[in-house]
């Protein structure tokens, strides 16, 4: 996906299309596992939709859950859930950051010549 370190120096025009793209695949990430816990949360824990919502973003955004679980099997999803949510966060940062440190790697290991923004 990236350059090899012996190439110039890629155009900013490409480093910002690679870095959306990263977002973009990031954002879909986000929301398939924001659906999964929204799932998760109305038909495991009994929730309604829109609280279904909040205990999913919160957990997604590492705030803690809102409602109070009542079940096992609610309780057991939330614990699942929590710790995709932990990878999801990891996974997530490392394909945003991912060209950022590639483009900054490859341009302190490029000759002065071969920059080319």
């Amino acid at each position: 996906m990236f350059t090899h370190k012996q190439k110039k120096l890629a155009p900013v025009s490409v480093f910002i299309k690679r870095l959306a793209f990263s977002i973009i695949i990031s954002s879909l990430f986000i929301l398939v596992t924001l659906a999964m816990g929204i799932a998760g949360y109305h038909w495991i824990a009994g929730f309604g939709w829109i609280d279904s919502l909040l205990n999913a973003s919160m957990i997604l955004g590492g705030m803690g859950p809102v409602g109070e679980l009542q079940t096992t099997g609610a309780k057991i999803f939330a614990s699942v859930y929590a710790l995709l949510s932990g990878l999801v966060f990891v996974g997530v940062m490392g394909v945003i950051i991912s060209p950022i440190l590639h483009r900054m790697l490859h341009r302190i290991h490029i000759d002065e010549g071969d920059i080319k923004e």
